[in-house]
């Protein structure tokens, strides 16, 4: 098993504004297609999801002293091709794409799941490296950011890690509710994983608890 830990942090109300003023440029300047063009309630969750993505990046950036990202997606002129942030991985600089997810809680299993589109990595301007994988939940009236690590685009695509699943495939969740995927997409097991850097100014953070993913099969 790759993951031996992850860790949470809290999010500022300074962070959770600023995360709102790219949505709202974004939304109002970068009218780019996207997959909730026919949704009913599509103007609603295409700010969810840009909230979250762009939420994510801004606690990624503050939690490893890198830049904050100046816009968040949509932007037609905004492309990163993949690399949102540069760090280092024994000792050698690595291009991460970092994705955000929005639940209910904090505890995660083994076999829960990340999502990868596949078209994301199968562009062939894509220069990713690694895929991180950040958790953001809400306790009353404070979110708070799990960072629960990252995953190799290479082992990904060389079938090391993860699985591919196709267009149309029915699948169903751990609470026993069932989707279908709308496009070509990689699942990868939580216990898949690589445990997340922890640096000191990050362990110096009040707000910071290191946890585990539980087993699937025990309970909370």
């Amino acid at each position: 098993m790759r993951n031996e830990f992850f860790f949470q942090i809290g999010i500022s109300h300074e962070q959770v504004e600023f995360a709102n003023q790219l949505v709202d440029y974004s939304l109002a300047n970068h009218p780019i297609a996207d997959i909730f063009g026919k949704d009913p309630n599509g103007q609603e969750r295409k700010r969810e999801f840009r909230f979250t993505g762009s939420l994510g990046e801004i606690v990624f950036a503050d939690a490893y002293g890198l830049p904050k990202p100046t816009r968040s997606f949509g932007a037609i002129d905004g492309q990163d091709f993949g690399q949102d942030f540069v760090l280092l991985i024994n000792g050698q600089p690595k291009s991460f794409d970092i994705k955000s997810m929005s639940r209910k809680n904090n505890n995660f299993r083994e076999n829960y799941v990340l999502n990868l589109p596949a078209y994301q990595m199968q562009r062939v301007s894509v220069i990713t490296d690694y895929y991180f994988c950040v958790s953001i939940h809400q306790v009353e009236n404070q979110h708070i950011a799990s960072f629960l690590g990252y995953v190799s685009k290479h082992e990904i695509e060389n079938g090391i890690i993860g699985l591919m699943y196709k267009a149309g495939t029915k699948r169903i969740k751990d609470d026993g509710e069932s989707f279908t995927f709308q496009r070509d997409t990689y699942e990868v097991d939580f216990k898949d994983i690589s445990s997340p850097i922890i640096n000191n100014s990050i362990k110096a953070m009040s707000s910071f608890q290191q946890k585990k993913i539980l087993s699937p099969f025990l309970k909370r």
